[in-house]
C-alpha cells in the first residue's frame, strides 16, 4: 500500500531549526534552577508556619537552605570554561539602541520589538538575579556566621535577606510564568535548537546572523562560537 503524500514528504517539509544553546549552557541553567528551587522551597518551610508544621524538621531545613544558597554560584563558574557561555555572558551584559527600543515597545504593547539572542527584558531579567543572588549571598553568610558581624549589622541582613527573598519569589514567578507561555523558547533550551520562524519572530537580529545592525547594538559578535 503507498505511503500517504505527508509521510512521504515528511522529512523535506520539516521545519528548519536553528543552533541556540549549547550543552554546557543547558546543563549551567539546569543546575542553577535546582538550587535556586532548593533554596526557595527551604525558605517556605522555614517561614511559613504551615509548611514548617508540615515538614517538620527544622535543622535539617535550615542546613539545606544554607548549603543550596552557598552553591548557587558554583554551577555558573564551572560554566564559565564554555565559550558559548561566555559569548552570551557578554550578551546579556551589553544593552543598545534596538534594546531601549524594545523596552519602549513592550511598556506600549506594541509589536516591532527588535532583540538579538536576547531581547531586553531577558537582559534586565539577568542582572537583576544576579545583582540579588549576591546580596542575598552576603547576607546569608552574616547571618550565618555570627562572628563575622556586630549584632547591629546581622539584624540588618536578616531584614534585607527577607524581604529581598521575597522579591526574588516574586521575580522567578514571572520569569517562569513567561517561559511556560513560550514553548519553544523552553525547547531551545532543551534541545539546543529553536525554530527558524520563532527565531525571525521573537529575535529577529539574531536570527539575521547578528550583523554590522546587531554589533553595533552592542550584541557583539561570537554567535557562531562553539562551546566546548
Amino acid at each position: 500500500m503507498p505511503r500517504p503524500p505527508e509521510s512521504r514528504s515528511g522529512a523535506a517539509t520539516a521545519r528548519p531549526r536553528i543552533p541556540r544553546f549549547t550543552p554546557a549552557e543547558h546543563r549551567v541553567h539546569r543546575a542553577t534552577a535546582t538550587l535556586m528551587a532548593v533554596c526557595v522551597l527551604t525558605a517556605g518551610c522555614l517561614y511559613l508556619p504551615f509548611l514548617a508544621e508540615l515538614v517538620g524538621r527544622r535543622h535539617l531545613m535550615v542546613t539545606v537552605h544554607e548549603w543550596s544558597g552557598i552553591l548557587l554560584p558554583v554551577p555558573l563558574l564551572l560554566g564559565l570554561g564554555s565559550r558559548a557561555l561566555r559569548a552570551d555572558l557578554t550578551r546579556l551584559n551589553r544593552f543598545g539602541p534596538h534594546d531601549r527600543q524594545w523596552l519602549r515597545a513592550a511598556l506600549r504593547r506594541r509589536g516591532g520589538r527588535p532583540a538579538g539572542k536576547f531581547n531586553a527584558g531577558q537582559k534586565l531579567y539577568a542582572a537583576w538575579i544576579a545583582g540579588a543572588v549576591l546580596v542575598m549571598l552576603g547576607t546569608g553568610l552574616l547571618m550565618w556566621i555570627t562572628g563575622l558581624a556586630p549584632l547591629a549589622w546581622r539584624t540588618g541582613a536578616t531584614f534585607v535577606h527577607d524581604w529581598l527573598a521575597l522579591a526574588v519569589v516574586i521575580v522567578i514567578a514571572g520569569h517562569v510564568g513567561k517561559a511556560y507561555g513560550d514553548p519553544e523558547s523552553r525547547r531551545g533550551l532543551r534541545t539546543g535548537s529553536v525554530d527558524a520562524q520563532w527565531a525571525r519572530r521573537e529575535h529577529p537580529l539574531w536570527a539575521q546572523g547578528e550583523g554590522e545592525t546587531e554589533r553595533a547594538g552592542g550584541d557583539g559578535g561570537g554567535e557562531r562560537e562553539r562551546g566546548m
